[in-house]
């Protein structure tokens, strides 16, 4: 009897033991000195995996910090495989960063248009296609108005926004905050197809197409004249938020009042 106790005893122990191994396995604590790079080699991972894993925007770690390297890989492609729009958001920039088609996106989410709102749940991948129209819904467009023609090439037309006919010469007061395409997750790409890394010159704005016709040029009180060229899961009614190339600059606009003029 005291043989078999001694058995399960040790039996526990191991048990105990392998349980710990397995967590220590799954996690590292943050030492002094340590970096990603370090840290990915000693654990035979990738730094993007670390950094993915772990939700780092960037390399920055502290000592004590708690980091997810090992069986913590399954739950984070699980968690992965949703999305939960934040503020500023659009379909396709969470398409590109999850390297999908916007199509896939919509399919697998039964979405018709292009509005999210801050706090939606999106399968970004393996996803099931849900019976639904891929093509965005156009009842805001008039049915005898043509499609508006983009300001220049790298713009492509929106038949499902409104014509900027309709719209010209409209003067309104909106609320305007500012937005870079240089920050982590970005895409640089605007919803009709402007590479804002490759024209980082480009006076862009994001607007709400019922209000602002995507392709239309509009003159904004402090930034000149721009093209409405992308939209936001945030922006809409009287809101616009306009792109400025430095992320500094982004953050001095802030969020103020100004005054718009739709010129075509």
């Amino acid at each position: 009897m005291k043989k078999q106790i001694v058995t399960l005893t040790a039996i526990a122990a191991l048990s105990v033991g392998a349980a710990t191994t397995a967590s220590a396995d799954s996690t590292y604590t943050v030492k002094s000195g340590d970096t990603l790079w370090g840290i990915s080699q000693e654990k035979n991972v990738s730094v993007s995996e670390l950094k993915g894993w772990n939700d780092l925007s960037s390399d920055l770690i502290f000592p004590k910090q708690q980091l997810s390297v090992g069986e913590a890989k399954e739950e984070a492609a699980a968690e992965k495989s949703s999305y939960t729009v934040k503020s500023g958001d659009t379909l396709y920039r969470i398409a590109v960063s999850n390297k999908i088609s916007l199509d896939e996106l919509m399919s697998w989410n039964g979405i018709t248009g292009h509005l999210i709102y801050p706090g939606d749940k999106l399968v970004v991948s393996g996803g099931t296609a849900v019976s639904a129209p891929k093509a965005p819904a156009a009842s805001t467009t008039p049915t005898s108005a043509p499609a508006p023609a983009p300001a220049q090439s790298t713009a492509p037309a929106q038949t499902s926004a409104p014509a900027p006919s309709s719209q010209s010469g409209k003067e309104m007061t909106v609320s305007a905050t500012a937005y870079t395409a240089f920050c982590v997750g970005c895409s640089g790409t605007t919803y009709t197809g402007i590479d804002l890394r490759a024209n980082p010159n480009q006076k862009v704005i994001a607007v709400d197409p019922t209000v602002i016709p995507l392709g239309s040029k509009v003159w904004v009180e402090g930034y000149g004249v721009a093209i409405a060229g992308d939209i936001g899961g945030a922006i809409k009614g009287n809101k616009i938020d306009v792109f400025i190339p430095s992320q500094e600059a982004a953050l001095q606009w802030g969020r103020k009042n100004v005054t718009i003029k739709i010129l075509e």
